[in-house]
């Protein structure tokens, strides 16, 4: 613990040494993207990886990005980050001052997301997390203010715990809740916090609150007592890797009330790990396959053709991280960090695949809409918006 502290502290120190400068090399953009290719979310990774590789391949069968009088092509950069919070931070570093990138996309779990932001942000790169749903992502840990170079292309979790509270009391009609969450992760315990306050001020009651650690496998303890405490639903704002066996271990213990969850539940592989026992189950997230726009269509399709595969809402959140980013650059028109985080920081409003997102001033927080999904014949279909 205390060598991660230390090679924190001094990738930051380091970060505070590179400026504005970087970004391009000849006749190329140099993008980089931290994705979670290894470790405990692969599929949210291979997503990001996919959707990254797909926006700049169509960037530069376009002929590249237009500067000026003149075309560059896009270079990309992959960092895996392994989901280790300190080879977030160690990646950042190393794309900033090693590839001499002009800004970055990704991490997308929060965890992860938050240690590469610090060095963005002490560095003055620009950095977008497609996923990252904490608001402390895009806050400074000391102030509370926002961070300047940060941004992301999804709504934030405060939001978020009211649609899935609204929706569990108002459509559901269930008024008593167990919630069960990883006390290690900020998305996690954040989402829950929000979710609880929200459902308690409604007139929901919340019988059980319990939690675990990450990793962890064993979850009967804390099933033992939300089933002692007889809830009407369990709110489960864990990620796709944890969910399936958190709802097989509680219906072996005879739980036979309804899940609901979080947009950490959007992966495919959710349904291929837990199969029928997910089956009616909704969750919130990002956007609807099945409720598209014609530009959503466009993207979907051109996913499917290029990987045989619906596109996530992570594919879809990175693919338009890279459209707000290839809008700023445009703007900017020049390859320089400081004047993209500049041009970053005055996009009022972009439609994208996952949506119209409204930026206000001074935040990297977007507003926008959720959609309720349920899991119906193995597939997320869609159910309801959610406006803010």
């Amino acid at each position: 613990m205390k060598k991660s502290c230390f090679l924190f502290v001094a990738l930051m120190f380091l970060g505070f040494m590179v400026t504005g400068c970087g970004g391009g090399g000849g006749n190329t953009i140099r993008i980089g993207v931290i994705a979670e290719l290894t470790g405990d979310v692969p599929a949210v990774g291979a997503s990001c990886k996919n959707a990254a590789e797909m926006a700049v391949k169509e960037i530069n069968d376009a002929g590249g990005l237009q500067l000026g009088d003149k075309k560059y092509k896009v270079e990309l950069f992959i960092e895996d980050n392994a989901g280790k919070a300190d080879q977030s931070a160690s990646a950042a570093q190393k794309l900033i001052t090693q590839q001499k990138v002009l800004a970055i996309i990704g991490p997308n779990a929060s965890r992860y997301a938050i240690p590469a932001s610090e060095i963005a942000e002490s560095s003055r790169v620009a950095l977008i997390s497609p996923w990252s749903t904490t608001p402390k992502t895009t806050l400074d840990a000391k102030s509370g203010a926002p961070k300047k170079y940060v941004f992301r292309a999804c709504f934030i979790d405060p939001f978020q715990g009211r649609v899935v509270a609204k929706f569990t009391l108002d459509n559901l009609n269930l008024k008593k809740a167990a919630v069960l969450y990883d006390v290690a992760s900020e998305y996690n315990k954040g989402i829950a916090e929000f979710f609880k306050e929200t459902y308690e001020k409604n007139g929901g009651k919340v019988v059980a609150f319990e939690t675990y650690t990450t990793n962890d496998k064993d979850f009967s303890a804390q099933l033992t007592k939300i089933k002692r405490a007889r809830p009407e639903v369990i709110f489960l704002p864990n990620y796709y890797s944890e969910v399936p066996l958190q709802i097989q271990q509680a219906k072996r213990l005879g739980i036979s009330v309804p899940f609901i969850g979080s947009d950490s539940w959007g992966s495919e592989e959710m349904v291929k790990l837990c199969g029928t026992d997910c089956e009616g189950y909704y969750f919130s997230t990002h956007y609807a396959a099945d409720a598209a726009t014609p530009v959503t269509i466009k993207f979907i399709d051109s996913y499917k053709a290029r990987y045989g595969a619906t596109p996530d809402d992570v594919a879809a959140l990175t693919y338009d991280s890279f459209g707000l980013l290839f809008q700023a650059i445009r703007s900017a028109g020049k390859m320089d960090r400081q004047a993209v985080r500049d041009a970053l920081a005055r996009i009022p409003k972009y439609e994208g695949v996952t949506g119209l997102m409204q930026f206000q001033e001074g935040s990297g927080d977007p507003i926008k809409s959720a959609v309720i999904l349920k899991i119906k014949d193995g597939k997320f279909v869609w159910f309801a918006n959610a406006n803010p």
